[in-house]
């Protein structure tokens, strides 16, 4: 395909050459620095004046040593920590997966290709975590970030955000299990409470959908297992402000801005 730049040529009078960001031309060139201010900024931390703050009280870490020069430049291979926890200057991304059943939510080795995250790689090289996780055996909506503040405020296991499960057990789901799930169930020293339960339309008392804020792992089969029963299968149809219609199993999408603006009002 040929391009349709000529050479000197159709640039207007005063019009600005497009400006390369500061990661862009590390990416190209690894020798040139960011000054530590910036790559704070970039990860989306706090101001550039906020972080010469944090930076002073020592809260940044390059490399595993404290940092607290101010106009110390960092390189984009060097780990940055603010607080303990890894950050990057890369642009924030945001992909909402509708896992299938039998892929892991984590990358880890032992699982070869039977990761959620392989599904995205292929459109992405950014370090992305999920938000939340989801067991092998169930399938639904999860949400890959690199985005480390929304991912921590969205993980917080005490607040916690709606999500709606769809649930097939393996024995009629009573009354009186019902009632003592609206009550709260104690699991694990926490009383845990949901917000609605019900009995799925047109299908048998096999079905439940059930919707809940906790983001304590695993929360809903611990659930199930304390009243008496198994789940057959669970699918997460909502996380959030998200659902997931219009896309099919093993399927992703970018979130909109807007969305991500909702996500981090919740």
């Amino acid at each position: 395909m040929k391009s349709n730049r000529s050479k000197g040529k159709g640039k207007k009078k005063g019009q600005r050459p497009n400006k390369v960001s500061k990661v862009d031309k590390q990416i190209k060139d690894p020798n040139a620095g960011m000054r530590l201010n910036k790559y704070i900024a970039n990860a989306g931390i706090c101001s550039r004046r906020e972080a010469d703050i944090f930076i002073e009280a020592g809260s940044v870490s390059v490399n595993g040593k404290p940092v607290t020069e101010m106009g110390y430049k960092v390189k984009l291979d060097d780990e940055v920590k603010f607080d303990g926890r890894t950050i990057n200057p890369q642009p924030k991304e945001y992909y909402l997966l509708n896992k299938p059943q039998g892929f892991y939510t984590s990358g880890k080795i032992e699982h070869q290709n039977k990761t959620a995250l392989n599904l995205l790689q292929k459109v992405t090289d950014a370090k992305l975590e999920p938000i939340g996780r989801l067991e092998n055996s169930a399938c639904g909506l999860i949400l890959y970030t690199n985005d480390g503040t929304l991912a921590k405020k969205l993980g917080n296991a005490k607040k916690g955000i709606p999500q709606v499960y769809e649930l097939q057990l393996n024995k009629v789901f009573s009354i009186e299990a019902m009632e003592a799930l609206k009550a709260g169930v104690i699991i694990e020293g926490f009383k845990v409470f949901i917000d609605d339960v019900s009995y799925i339309n047109n299908k048998s008392h096999h079905h439940i959908g059930l919707e809940l804020k906790s983001m304590r792992p695993k929360i809903v089969p611990k659930l199930m297992t304390k009243l008496g029963y198994e789940i057959i299968k669970m699918d997460r149809t909502v996380f959030g402000n998200l659902t997931k219609l219009n896309l099919p199993r093993g399927h992703f999408r970018t979130l909109k801005k807007e969305e991500v603006i909702r996500l981090g009002m919740l």
